[in-house]
């Protein structure tokens, strides 16, 4: 199996095209000075590339406007395996790295290098086929031996094509039948990807046996097919002036030739190819109508076999990729550290206390902890411990009898109980009553418990992550977090980083939301301003992801524009202080050019705030919003004074 990089588009302005890999760094963007070249607003001028390393691929964000995105997950540098999809703006790629080759053909085939100048022959245009008219039509003709032959043959092909599951033996199976069927001596099936020059797929059989001759296939008549999608059919070909150049044919001694195209989902796709060096056999009309619907009938049974092979494909590569499943998002350091911890403790059966601020994604971690264990077939079950009452809080845990108080109208299952074989996920445990605390404790320690109001011992097997934003060693010391609940809790301890402490995700996260809620909005936005950005990365976040995912959606549902813009996003991001103060510069910097831009523009408006958004090509309401933002009304209220 042999290494031909490519990506296949599969939607947006270039569907259906393939650009192969083949320098060691290719770049890709709007801008027509890239490799690849995609037509596309939402497409940065340079958006990406992907660069060559030995014999890996990694691609590389260029800090675009909407993102690069592999599966799914926006990415800023990562490596590209086998069947990965690729997402720039509304364009989407297949990345493949592996070829399907024929590793046993009974003879070897090759394209010769020849060029007619002209080509003396009978053409068969699919619409003119017998065979592959409606059926009252090939009902009508009349019978003879020929046609008896002939519709006999297409029904065993079609009988043996629709039970084979793999390239090769099909393509095998359908030369054995077609020899059975024309008097060839040479066959071939050659499937390709644009051209003659991407050969995917190259079957030869000799109705003589397996030879080290090759069969040659004539390139010119090869394009010729390919070209024009139509059969063709040559006798006497020695004879025939056309071919004079033809050196490949004259020196196989070639009399006569037939050469039908593979036509998959209206492209041509490859072809079958016959021929003889017997003058007393001459292939007539009949052949070629014959071998023009086995083509079509082949064509069918070929996409169905690929697409099968594509399936099994990617279905290995889903059970071979490492081995994490999750839906956090992040390619820094740190979060790098927290994915390998995850990896680690996922298999076991060990209780786990996940640490971090409020909104650094504690119960998505929890997620890929129970998801990645052997208990991802079992229930995943989350309680928020910050958000009921000490009375509901028991009965969610434990559940209760009827009848257990006044409201207890009917037996409840407990969140222990409908997790029992599963994972329960208990969000902010510091927040647990110390009452409450201890029955919990009792019940992880003996892995039983009975419901309020009951008497009866219900033992459960249930893995438990507890999660927390508080200090719980000050909270032990306070008294109010018991200690040997803690220790209980803390057998394994993850930390996840606020988003301060991993800024390299801002921009991966940023667009992943824009994405999320411009398809949940049903508007186009198409991407990140580099001020939006600059304002992004600057900001502290103290609500961490949370916070972001927020106030993205707001930009998604305020912004006036197809492009997410500072003056989209909270004030506070644009208020606060930057701890950088390079950072700081930058955002005075921007600020103050805006102030003097729209006081410009309302001076040449003669203070007509629907004239001056008009000059800004921004709509009114935005123009008073950046008003109030940047702290105009002073301003202009003493100029009218």
């Amino acid at each position: 199996m042999s290494m031909k990089p490519r990506l296949i588009s599969i939607s947006g302005p270039l569907e259906g095209t393939t650009f192969a890999l083949t320098r060691d760094e290719v770049t890709i963007g709007r801008d027509a000075s890239n490799q690849l070249c995609i037509d596309d607003h939402s497409v940065s001028r340079q958006h990406c590339l992907i660069r060559r390393e030995a014999d890996a691929f990694k691609i590389i964000d260029l800090e675009s406007f909407n993102g690069t995105f592999v599966n799914g997950v926006p990415v800023g540098e990562q490596p590209l395996t086998h069947g990965d999809q690729v997402a720039l703006g509304r364009a989407l790629f297949l990345f493949l790295l592996d070829e399907i080759e024929s590793g046993a053909s009974h003879s070897p085939v090759e394209l010769s290098e020849d060029s007619p100048t002209a080509v003396s022959t009978i053409r068969l245009d699919r619409k003119d086929a017998l065979y592959l008219k409606p059926g009252d039509h090939v009902a009508a003709l009349q019978p003879t031996a020929q046609l008896a032959r002939d519709l006999n043959a297409l029904l065993k092909i079609s009988t043996a094509l629709s039970a084979i599951r793999e390239l090769e033996p099909l393509e095998q199976r359908l030369l054995e039948i077609v020899l059975e069927a024309v008097p060839a001596e040479r066959a071939a099936i050659l499937l390709v990807r644009e051209n003659l020059e991407e050969v995917l797929t190259a079957f030869g059989a000799d109705r003589r046996g397996a030879t080290v001759e090759p069969i040659r296939i004539s390139r010119t008549v090869a394009e010729q097919v390919m070209r024009e999608g139509v059969a063709v059919l040559c006798c006497n070909v020695i004879e025939d002036s056309s071919f004079n150049r033809a050196e490949s044919l004259r020196a196989s001694e070639i009399h006569s030739l037939l050469c039908v195209p593979l036509t998959i989902r209206e492209r041509v796709a490859g072809l079958i190819y016959l021929d003889t060096s017997n003058p007393a056999t001459q292939f007539d009309e009949s052949h070629l109508q014959l071998l023009t619907a086995v083509g079509a009938i082949a064509s069918v049974a070929i996409e169905n076999v690929q697409q099968v092979e594509w399936l099994q494909s990617e279905n290995r590569r889903l059970h071979q990729e490492v081995n994490l499943e999750h839906n956090m998002i992040g390619e820094s350091q740190r979060m790098r550290e927290v994915y390998r911890l995850i990896e680690k403790i996922a298999p076991t059966a060990s209780t786990l206390l996940i640490r971090g601020e409020s909104g650094t994604g504690k119960e998505l971690a929890a997620h890929a902890v129970h998801t990645n264990s052997e208990r991802a077939n079992k229930p995943f079950v989350a309680i928020n411990c910050a958000v009921l009452s000490e009375a509901l809080l028991e009965s969610e845990l434990f559940g209760h009898e009827k009848g257990a108080f006044t409201s207890a109208i009917a037996q409840k299952r407990g969140k222990l109980e409908i997790a029992d074989g599963g994972t329960l996920f208990l969000d902010e445990v510091g927040e647990l009553t110390p009452a409450t605390q201890a029955k919990l404790l009792r019940a992880l320690q003996e892995c039983q418990f009975e419901r309020l109001g009951g008497t009866r011992t219900i033992s459960v097997d249930v893995r438990v992550i507890a999660a927390t934003n508080r200090n719980l060693e000050e909270a032990i010391k306070d008294g109010t977090f018991r200690q040997d609940l803690y220790y209980r809790l803390n057998v394994i301890s993850l930390t996840l980083p606020p988003l301060r402490e991993r800024r390299e995700d801002i921009s991966l996260l940023a667009y992943y939301f824009a994405a999320k809620y411009s398809k949940k909005c049903k508007r186009l936005v198409s991407g990140i301003s580099t001020e939006a950005r600059a304002c992004l990365s600057a900001y502290d976040w103290p609500g961490n992801v949370r916070e972001m995912e927020n106030a993205i959606e707001r930009a998604v549902v305020l912004g006036n524009t197809d492009v997410i813009m500072p003056d989209d996003l909270p004030e506070a991001l644009l208020e606060t202080g930057h701890p950088q103060q390079a950072s700081l510069n930058y955002h005075e910097a921007v600020t103050e050019m805006k102030r003097n831009f729209i006081l410009k523009a309302i001076e040449q408006a003669s203070g007509n705030y629907t004239e001056a958004a008009k000059l800004l090509c921004i709509h009114p309401a935005n123009l008073h919003r950046l008003i109030r933002t940047l702290n105009l009304r002073t301003v202009l209220d003493n100029k009218s004074n």
